[in-house]
This record gives structure tokens, sequence and C-alpha cells, in this order.
């Protein structure tokens, strides 16, 4: 079946290449480094034998941010080699990471670039963060006998459906990995179900639940809501989708009668969309600003479009309320972490089947309102809005929850120490990664039985 894939996909390459250069268009930085997205590498990335860790896009390199200072830190003698496959994800990588690790996009995962990649980094340990099962890449590793895990790893419901059709496909990739840290229990029995060996498979919990907020970033989150907004409430919608702004905008419009100066900042998910969606917002009557203007918003302005990449956890702390998108239309959710975590009450629509887990846990420990539409989101932002103990107790229990559940990173670092040749004062037992997962409400930690 793998040679089917592959003649599909080799097939398919001119359109991909089409599609490339069509969303350059509106994002110039899909045009750019083609070459490495089919194995070629510049003279200027040479460093090999590599800790090689994979993560999509932003999302993703935003929670593998904890995992690379840990790695860093432990084995600064092992060169670091972080790949992702956007252009926003690549641009993230360089804000957070600086010159601290190699980076390049991963090839396409066609048997050709996947070779001229593993021959040029020569990985001594490959690690693909979340949800990504590459059959070429997969089998590559483990002809090489790359040890490969797939770390702080997560499958939707719906995503299991689909690699059951495409077992044939899935199972012997899974069979190349060496071990699978998985985010929840659900998620360790959905890989088991597609064909993962459950012996490989532990529960660690959530790495996301580690990334260091930090109190400067706080900090400068608030005092950009002073130079910006002023003393004005303020609701930050967040990684929202095509069809979700105009609900978004309507709400709004009915707040702002009941909540004088209220602002919305919009913040889109895709960066081609900034333009857009800016222009949505002016086109229904709202005074319009974007971040890249640079300008303070004046009373008359309602809605901030935040248009820039990596600035998302500091605006956090710059607003009263959070909403976050991808969960009034089918997407599937985002990460709700990032807003607990600056102590904001969080909502979310019913469309959170990536984060389901997550989402109810945060439901329950009183942090957050789950929503079933643009009615009882409306219901939800004007409760809140309403009362400021609410929403500081909410924010509060936000917070604590996240806390709780800290301890993920260093499970899943010792599980890949086991394959870096770590000493013990490194490597965690599994008797101690029970113990230390015992108070975590997710279950982490645990192998999977």
């Amino acid at each position: 079946m793998r040679l089917v894939y592959t003649a599909l996909f080799y097939g398919a390459v001119p359109l991909i290449v089409l599609r490339l250069l069509w969303r350059g268009r509106s994002n110039p930085a899909y045009r750019d480094r083609i070459g490495e997205r089919f194995g070629a590498y510049g003279p200027t990335m040479p460093r090999r034998d590599v800790i090689w860790i994979h993560a999509v896009s932003v999302g993703e390199t935003e929670s593998a941010a904890p995992l690379v200072h840990q790695l860093r830190d432990r084995y600064p003698d092992i060169p670091l080699l972080l790949t992702t496959t956007t252009p926003t994800g690549s641009a993230r990588v360089q804000a957070l990471f600086g010159s601290s690790v190699e980076h390049c996009y991963l090839p396409y995962d066609l048997p050709g670039p996947i070779a001229r990649f593993l021959g040029r980094f020569r990985p001594r340990l490959a690690v693909i963060l979340e949800t990504e099962i590459w059959p070429n890449l997969f089998g590559a590793c483990s002809a090489r006998r790359i040890p490969l895990v797939i770390a702080n790893a997560r499958l939707s419901s719906r995503s299991a459906v689909r690699y059951r059709y495409i077992g044939g496909l899935v199972r012997p990739a899974l069979a190349a990995v060496r071990a699978i840290a998985a985010q929840t229990p659900e998620d360790a029995e959905r890989f088991a179900a597609i064909g993962a060996d459950p012996k490989k498979i532990s529960v660690t919990g959530n790495i996301k639940f580690d990334v260091d907020y930090g109190q400067g970033l706080i900090a400068n989150g608030r005092g950009l809501r002073e130079e910006l907004f002023g003393r004005r409430p303020v609701i930050i919608a967040a990684s929202t989708h095509a069809g979700e702004e105009e609900r978004l905008l309507s709400i709004f419009s009915g707040l702002r009668q009941r909540f004088a100066g209220l602002l919305l900042m919009l913040v889109p998910r895709h960066p081609e969309r900034f333009a857009a969606v800016a222009s949505l917002a002016r086109a229904a009557g709202f005074h319009t600003v974007r971040r890249s203007d640079g300008i303070p918003c004046s009373g008359a302005d309602e809605v901030f479009v935040l248009d820039t990449i990596g600035e998302l956890r500091t605006f956090y702390a710059a607003a009263d309320v959070a909403f976050v998108g991808g969960s009034l239309v089918p997407v599937g959710g985002h990460n709700v972490l990032e807003p607990a975590m600056a102590g904001l009450p969080v909502m979310f629509g019913p469309h959170v089947d990536n984060f389901r887990v997550i989402c109810a846990a945060l439901v329950e420990a009183g942090g957050a309102f789950a929503t079933d539409g643009e009615s009882s989101l409306a219901a939800a932002l004007e409760r809140l809005l309403d009362d400021a103990v609410l929403r500081a107790e909410m924010g509060e229990r936000a917070q604590a929850y996240v806390l709780r559940n800290r301890g993920a990173l260093n499970r899943v670092t010792a599980i890949l120490a086991a394959y870096l040749g770590s000493d013990a004062s490194v490597v965690l037992s599994s008797a101690s990664i029970d113990e230390a997962s015992s108070n975590a409400s997710n279950g982490a930690g645990r192998p999977m039985k």
C-alpha cells in the first residue's frame, strides 16, 4: 500500500508546487525555500548527529518550546534541529530560539527527499510532535535505525476513524515508532486502535501545561493594554477562522450597546487572512485598527486586529475575557491553555474535538464556559463583562488548573533520555513517573494497559 501512496504522492507534486505558488500570492514566504521541501539544503546548515524535533506550525512550535529548552540545557553538546512545514511555524522558530537551534522545512513524505534529509542531518533521535504520521519517513527512520518517538501525542476520534480506513498504510508506519507519549488515556486508546503496539504507549500528559508564561510576559501585556487600549473593557477572540469573525462581530455589536467603550480584539489563525478580517470588520461598520498600524486605539476605534506573529500570549494579558476560535466552526478548536495561563476566563464553541478533554476539565475546574453557538456565547460574554468578581474568580481557577497539571515535560524527557545515553540523574524510572503523575487530573504518566 505504501507503493501506491508514494506513486500518488509523486503524481501530485506538480499540483503541490502550484499550490505553494498560489498561496505565495497572499503570503510570499510560501514561495521561498521550496528546495527544502524536496530535501535540497544549502551550505549554511552543516550540522549532523542532531536531536531532531518536528513541529508542523505555530501551535506545535509554541508547545515544543519547553521541550527544546530542556533538551538544550541537558544536552548542550548535541545540536538541535527543529523542522516545520509552514512559513508561520518557521518564523516562530526564529523568534523563539534564534540561532540556538537549527531550522529547516521537513521535506515532503517522498523517498528521495526523505533520504536526502536524513542523510544530511543524520538524526540520533527523531521526535514527532502530536499527530503527524508519515509512512515513508517513519519507514526510512526504521531502516536507518533512528529511534523515533511521537511526543505529546494526540489523536481525535475523527482522525482515528480516518486512519482506520487506511490501516494498511498506518500500521506499518506505527510499527517503526519506538515510543508514543500520549497526552491522555483516550489518545492512547485511539493510537492502539489504529495499530500502535500498546506496550509502546505511555500516557504522559500535555507539555503545553509546562509552557512558561512568565510574569514578564503578563507585565508586558498589561503595559500594552494601557498603551494601546487604555482602561476600556477588552474581549480577545483568538485563532479565529472564516465563518467565526462574522458571528463575533454580530455578538459584539449587541454587547457594545450595553458596555460603553467595549473593544473586540480579533486574532485570525492564518496570516493570509489578516487583511481580509480587517476589511470584514470595516465593512460591518466598525472603526478598525491593525496592530501593524503601530498606533493606539482612539476612543472611536472598536475593533483591533492582531496581525503579527508571536504576540498572542502577550495580548491575552491585555484582555479581560478570551474566546478561543476554531470552535464555532467544525475545525476542532485550538489551545485554551494560553488564556488560562494568563488568568483569563475562557470561552469556546461546540467544536473542540482536538482539545475535548482539556476543555471539559477546564469547565469542571470553573475556569471556562462551554457554549453551543452564537446566542450562548453572547450570554456568557455579557455575564462576564457585567461581573468583575466572577471574571477574577474564573481567571484564578483557570490559572490554577494549568499549574496543577504541570509535569508532562519531565515525563516526556525521561522517555527521550533512554535513547540519548543519559545518566541516571536525568532518566526517571517508570515508578517515579507514575508517582509524579499521581496528582495529575489528566492521568499523565501511566503506561497504557
